[in-house]
């Protein structure tokens, strides 16, 4: 999706490319990125917490979220860290809602990309944010740290998001002999489905809609798939670098042909 929006720029100096990086060389090869004639990095899974804590300097919500995905290389060999995860959902919820804001918001998960979407939701305004993990000292850890509310158990909200690898092809949900979609690996039940309004699930595939989805979609709730938040991320992370504007529609496109190619 980068390079199809610098190629749509005539930015034909600029390459966007893939470096698979072991957490034991993460730091190491980071460090090397710019002398290699990077001017930038995102970060995925396992390392955003890495990379935040391999910076020099930081931005203020990737120091409060306390991971970055987004990395930029200055000539005088400060690394800076920004998340733009947060932005990137309110950007992406931004095709079904108004606003998070005066919404009741449950998140599912208590890694990395589940403290940026919390962080982004409390900072939305959302009248409530809740945070639930099937490992429940996790989730009240990411609550205390944050200043929100732990949930025990599943429960109505207006605002589903889930920041799970629930739903990855090749992994699938649960099938359950009385279910007619099974989510049991989320805690949840498809007739639970019907009690969030508006869901998003940063999964991201486009052969086939997420189960979460598929079961949200049955029950009439407004849904964002997890491409969209990806290239809302992304088209952030490509303006901090290059300071040009890049288009999320054909971002998008090169993402739906690239995963569905994949």
């Amino acid at each position: 999706m980068h390079n199809a929006a610098l190629q749509a720029l005539g930015m034909s100096d600029w390459r966007y490319q893939r470096l698979p990086v072991p957490p034991a060389l993460f730091a190491e090869t980071t460090r090397a990125l710019a002398g290699a004639g990077f001017h930038g990095a995102n970060v995925t899974i396992p390392h955003k917490h890495a990379a935040l804590a391999l910076a020099t300097r930081a931005s203020a919500p990737a120091r409060e979220i306390g991971a970055a995905n987004t990395l930029t290389f200055d000539a005088d060999g400060e690394i800076l860290a920004e998340n733009t995860d947060a932005p990137g959902l309110i950007s992406a919820l931004g095709t079904i809602l108004d606003s998070p804001a005066d919404k009741r918001a449950l998140v599912l998960g208590a890694g990395g990309s589940a403290r940026a979407v919390v962080w982004a939701l409390r900072e939305a305004g959302a009248s409530e944010v809740s945070v639930w993990n099937r490992t429940p000292e996790r989730a009240q850890a990411l609550a205390a740290d944050l200043g929100v509310r732990f949930a025990s158990a599943l429960e109505p909200a207006d605002l589903l998001v889930n920041c799970t690898s629930v739903g990855l092809e090749g992994g699938g949900v649960e099938r359950s002999a009385t279910e007619d979609e099974a989510l049991n690996q989320l805690g949840l039940t498809f007739d639970q489905l019907g009690e969030y309004p508006y869901v998003a699930d940063l999964v991201y595939r486009s052969r086939t809609p997420t189960p979460l989805l598929a079961a949200a979609g049955a029950h009439g709730a407004r849904t964002v798939d997890g491409l969209e938040v990806l290239v809302a991320q992304g088209a952030l992370s490509f303006e901090i670098w290059t300071g040009a504007r890049p288009s999320r529609e054909i971002m998008l496109a090169a993402a739906r042909d690239a995963d569905t190619d994949g």
